[in-house]
């Protein structure tokens, strides 16, 4: 099936509805005006993941995961930091937990460290392991904070020796599942099986980009199966264990634009669309793997005679659907390492197509476009290709890294940030609007990525994504000016 690749808005245009995704349609450098966008129930939290903020690394009997070992090795990480510390989570829970207080989010989003709970991804749940998640979730509730836990959030353990490529490693997740939701399964509103499959495999398997550094190119796609089987399989052992929380998948999704007005641009920005977004929302939502073109049939081999039984495990219902959106792809064909927003890896050449840049829009530290105005694509994209198999949306992670400079006086002034996030909330809630470019998505909830500053998995600690500032040499926490600004939009809202 040729699906549609959207057509770049004109950046001149002026809206004529809310729908039209136009961030200057509304002033959202006014809180109170932003606020009175957020309907009532609206969930409006922030985000983490254990191996970016836990360090900590070598205490109690946590094990390595592909994650520690690929920091060490020479060349992968950007400032050649590893996971060590990073912004020391483990042991400054209770300030933070006290940060999402001050903030007013009504949930958190972090991931339960595997290595740490399953020290050597096999037997039952370290105690002490599991006794840092108890603290964490007792400090939550009493806060009046919605936990919100990830499964799998890329630190697999080590001993897995072929990773994704062993369909094991996706029955080893179904029983990490079924062991932490035994465990907390009373505590936890949402629980979300596996984040970002498509970086995983893109990155980490295909490009040699991220642990654990292998460049597969399309041989790296039974990667992709094996991880919606993991979810498939994670699904059925939370629901098996009782819990309380709703259950859904986080998928990174990307609206890809075509280079040029020709062919072979169409073909290739198809291509992508494909590998980056449809591989990985087809088979959760609709119980089989998108058809391809003849022409490109042949890149998608290892998934044409997939077992059924397996599509039935990856189709399960689900409470909702997790999206992460950063930015919107442009794609041309021809070998290049392009304009990649992960990094440049020697596979890349070797590709039919590269990315390129959208110069129309400014850029974050990243060099990531800033274009709230396609998270409305997305999210149409998500309704007009899954009908009533689309469950309800959260969006699990929305931010911006910026060369945030810390003034003389010791503050913070993120206004970029503040810009960035205004914008991109305002966009998704005017896409579902009556009227909207997504209308008809039962959009429920919008995640900041992220609470703190992190260790940026290959880049390290150069990238800043937090309303937090964390000074990576003793862990000092410092509020951005963005900070406030989303605690004064939170205060004015309307929580009925």
């Amino acid at each position: 099936m040729r699906a549609p690749a959207p057509h770049p808005p004109d950046p001149d245009r002026t809206p004529t509805s809310p729908g039209a995704c136009d961030a200057r349609a509304a002033d959202t450098s006014d809180p109170q005006q932003l606020a009175e966008r957020i309907p009532a129930g609206f969930v409006i939290g922030t985000a983490t993941a254990a191996a970016q903020i836990e360090g900590c690394v070598h205490a109690g009997r946590r094990t390595l995961s592909v994650w520690d070992r690929f920091s060490e090795q020479p060349g992968r990480i950007l400032d050649a930091s590893t996971t060590a510390v990073t912004a020391d989570h483990f042991h400054r829970h209770a300030e933070d937990v006290r940060l999402m207080s001050g903030l007013g989010v009504d949930a958190y989003r972090f991931s339960l460290g595997w290595t740490r709970l399953e020290p050597g991804g096999r037997g039952p749940l370290d105690p002490d392991g599991a006794a840092f998640y108890d603290r964490l979730l007792d400090e939550l509730l009493a806060a009046g904070i919605s936990p919100f836990a990830t499964v799998s959030h890329w630190d697999l353990p080590e001993e897995y020796a072929h990773g994704w490529r062993d369909r094991d490693t996706a029955l080893r997740l179904g029983e990490f599942a079924g062991l932490v939701g035994e465990r907390f399964g009373d505590r936890i509103d949402g629980w979300i099986t596996i984040n970002e499959p498509a970086t995983v495999t893109l990155n980490g398997y295909a490009l040699g980009l991220h642990a654990p550094g292998e460049s597969l190119l399309f041989d790296a796609l039974p990667t992709a199966h094996h991880q919606l089987l993991g979810h498939g399989l994670a699904v059925q052992a939370l629901r098996a264990a009782g819990v309380r929380g709703q259950i859904g998948i986080t998928n990174a999704h990307t609206p890809v634009l075509p280079a040029g007005d020709g062919e072979q641009d169409a073909v290739m920005a198809l291509l992508f669309d494909v590998i980056h977004n449809r591989v990985f929302a087809d088979p959760v939502l609709t119980g089989r793997y998108p058809e391809v073109p003849d022409e490109l049939a042949t890149l998608f081999g290892a998934l044409a005679e997939v077992p059924a039984e397996d599509l039935a495990v990856i189709c399960q219902p689900l409470d909702f659907y997790g999206l992460n959106y950063y930015m919107p792809s442009v794609v041309a064909a021809g070998s290049g390492t392009g304009d990649s927003p992960d990094g440049v890896s020697a596979a890349m050449a070797e590709l039919p197509f590269r990315l390129e840049a959208l110069p129309t829009h400014e850029t974050t530290g990243f060099g990531w476009p800033i274009a709230p105005e396609y998270l409305g694509t997305v999210l149409a994209q998500l309704r007009d290709r899954y009908g009533d198999a689309l469950p309800p949306v959260l969006i699990t992670e929305n931010g911006a890294s910026f060369d945030d400079v810390v003034q003389a006086d010791g503050t913070i002034a993120d206004i970029r940030r503040i810009d960035y996030l205004a914008r991109h909330l305002d966009s998704a809630l005017s896409a579902v609007a009556p009227g909207g470019e997504a209308e008809g998505v039962d959009l429920r909830g919008f995640f900041v990525w992220s609470l703190l500053d992190n260790w940026e998995w290959a880049a390290g600690f150069t990238q800043r994504f937090g309303l937090v500032h964390v000074d990576f040499a003793d862990g000092t926490r410092t509020e951005k000016e963005s900070y406030r600004y989303l605690a004064e939009v939170l205060r004015r809202r309307d929580r009925r």
